[in-house]
């Protein structure tokens, strides 16, 4: 296999950027649905990433699109790949 495709098997998320943690760092939480396993009820889960944001072009309310990376701290395992829309 050649380097470009295992490095494009990397998880993709879209979410939306919650807070501005720390220099080159943004918090974005991911929404998704899911059904509960033994009631089969649809329940809303949210998670929230850590991400890199190299240039600090990100502002809270922005969606973004993320991507896994290497452990960058002891937090950050995603960075920002796109920002998807801007806040309005």
């Amino acid at each position: 296999m050649a380097d470009t495709e295992i490095r494009n098997a990397r998880k993709l998320r879209t979410g939306e950027v919650v807070s501005i943690s720390g220099d080159k760092t943004i918090a974005v939480q991911i929404t998704y649905r899911k059904h509960h396993p033994k009631y089969g009820k649809m329940m809303t889960i949210s998670k929230k990433l850590h991400c890199h944001d190299e240039k600090n072009e990100c502002g809270i309310g922005d969606t973004v699109r993320v991507m896994e990376t290497r452990p960058l701290s002891r937090t950050k395992r995603w960075r920002v790949v796109e920002i998807v829309e801007r806040a309005k």
